[in-house]
């Protein structure tokens, strides 16, 4: 239809590629010394694939895509995150890190950097 835009997901290729780039996000966030703490609280496997699968499919709702079981929506999953300021930067920069790894343009890079930035304060508790 003419002077309609495709959502994010669909100009991302969809579902396997947000996987592919969340995965390499998630690595960067456990390796983070300012913020591994978040991803590698939990000891076993299937709480790992979990917090994969919660944020692969809340990034795929946020950019106009479908979930695969997931009940949490957009606007409150990030609740209880606590992070402080310089792990917010941290996570971020980490964000940045990964967007440039996948060469991912500028307008799109700037909906995810909206998507983050509106949720600072839901992200930022101390």
């Amino acid at each position: 239809m003419p002077g309609t835009e495709d959502s994010l997901h669909t100009r991302w290729d969809g579902y396997s590629t947000i996987v592919v780039v969340i995965d390499d996000f998630l690595e960067r966030l456990r390796n983070d010394p300012l913020v591994w703490r978040v991803w590698t609280a939990q000891h076993a496997a299937f709480l790992d694939r979990r917090v994969r699968q919660l944020t692969v499919d809340y990034i795929a709702a946020a950019i106009g895509g479908p979930t695969y079981g997931s009940s949490r929506d957009v606007e409150t999953a990030p609740a209880g995150m606590g992070f402080t300021s310089y792990e917010y930067a941290a996570f971020t920069r980490n964000l940045e890190a990964t967007l440039e790894k996948f060469a991912v343009s500028e307008p799109e890079r700037n909906v995810i950097r909206t998507l983050i930035t509106s949720l600072k304060l839901q992200i930022v508790e101390q």
